[in-house]
């Protein structure tokens, strides 16, 4: 980390705190789709070099004697958020939350550890954990490991949010000694911790990009290949907000790879790791956690300037459907899952369809400006989620709608044209 950088512990810190004391929005599954899955969101701080540690503390620190440990507080420490990727994820639970690359992409998307709920499983918490230890070998309920709380429940649907599937809940949690056992991550599974400065730093702020998924893959049924040929001619391609990240450390599979494939493996170009979708949405969740309130400026006629310097970072790059959002007062998790599509018109008529998500937002935001009394009883995210792909849904309607008008007028007046 750059030493003009600001530390990231303090924010850190207050995030952690307050997720202990905020209770998670809780979605409960409904009687027709019960499925459940968990993942685990693990943060470390790594020390400085030139620490001084205690080499076998009697007991793990509690959170408020971890962030006033002098190593912790070290200048050069440098929290971090542990990420893995998956080679290959067809046919697991992961694929709901991971997209399937094609084997010409040179890109790697990363998520959360974590999985499907059992019904042996005590809840998600548990869930969590054990999906956690059988995929990469870390033991969450080592002492070295303390779960900090919940963040608000999360729904995975279908393409346009048409039918539920189920219901993923994120669990904190946070390493409390500077070493642990090294991680022993399945063979097809590579973990990469990255700084947190990296995610919030504005001296160097994130590097966003963007993730392109054919909408015919998303809309056409999978076994039309002419479906699928119209659907990418007449809606084009979809576009997500992604960040792309620098590790700064990476753990690969600990089984030996034969002589061909590590040729392969090294013959390959460097893939750029990309986080994106509801993963992406899962660290805009915690790094919420981070907003310091708001201050009012002396000027009697000025608004409220934001004291925290992630109101400026994490606001999306291109998102023009969800400007609504204030980062002060709602995260922009939810509109990190929402895609721009190729064609303008398209955005336009969602847009013009959105009234009411933008209705909702608006209700979202006056909840927790007036103290969240009912923010928490209330699944705002679920209903702008819906009201999002409502918009989406009948902007594509009206688009298929006037595209076929098109043709069908442009084909009868050529015939017209030709026997004229």
């Amino acid at each position: 980390m750059n030493k003009d950088s600001p530390s990231t512990v303090p924010l850190l810190g207050r995030a952690l705190h307050r997720i202990r004391s905020t209770p998670p929005r809780i979605i409960a599954s409904p009687p027709t789709q019960p499925r459940r899955a968990a993942v685990a969101l693990i943060i470390r701080v790594v020390p400085s070099p030139s620490a001084s540690l205690l080499s076998n503390p009697d007991k793990p620190p509690t959170l408020t004697q971890f962030f006033e440990a002098d190593w912790v507080n070290d200048p050069a420490a440098r929290p971090e958020l542990l990420y893995l990727h998956r080679e290959n994820i067809a046919g697991t639970d992961a694929s709901l939350w991971q997209t399937k690359l094609r084997k010409t992409t040179s890109e790697e998307h990363v998520a959360f550890p974590g999985g499907r709920q059992e019904a042996d499983d005590e809840g998600g918490l548990y869930t969590a954990m054990r999906q956690t230890w059988e995929e990469l070998g870390i033991d969450l309920a080592e002492p070295c490991y303390t779960c900090i709380g919940q963040l608000d429940d999360r729904e995975i649907t279908t393409s346009l949010g048409k039918r539920l599937l189920m219901i993923l809940s994120p669990f904190v949690f946070l390493q409390l000694t500077p070493s642990a056992p090294l991680p022993d991550p399945v063979a097809t599974t590579s973990l990469h911790w990255t700084p947190l400065a990296s995610l919030v730093s504005l001296q160097h702020p994130p590097t966003w990009s963007t993730v392109t998924v054919d909408a015919a893959s998303r809309l056409a049924p999978k076994h039309s290949a002419v479906l699928k040929f119209l659907v990418q001619v007449l809606i084009g391609s979809m576009q997500f907000p992604a960040i792309v990240l620098n590790p700064s450390e990476s753990y690969a599979t600990t089984v030996p790879l034969s002589e061909k494939s590590a040729g392969k493996r090294a013959s390959r170009p460097q893939q750029k790791l990309k986080l994106w979708g509801l993963s992406l949405g899962m660290t805009l969740d915690l790094l919420a956690y981070m907003i310091l309130p708001m201050e009012k400026n002396r000027g009697p006629d000025e608004s409220p300037t934001p004291t925290s310097p992630l109101s400026e970072v994490m606001q999306l790059p291109y998102q023009h459907v969800a400007e609504d959002f204030r980062m002060e007062y709602v995260a922009p998790s939810l509109a990190s899952v929402f895609p721009r599509f190729s064609y303008p018109d398209v955005n336009f008529w969602i847009w013009v369809f959105g009234k009411r998500y933008r209705e909702v937002i608006r209700g979202w935001e006056a909840s927790v400006r007036e103290g969240g009394s009912n923010d928490r009883r209330i699944n705002w995210s679920g209903s702008a989620l819906n009201t999002f792909y409502a918009a989406i849904r009948k902007a594509l309607v009206v688009v298929l709608v006037a595209r076929a008008l098109g043709l069908l007028f442009g084909v009868s007046f050529a015939i017209w044209w030709i026997f004229s």
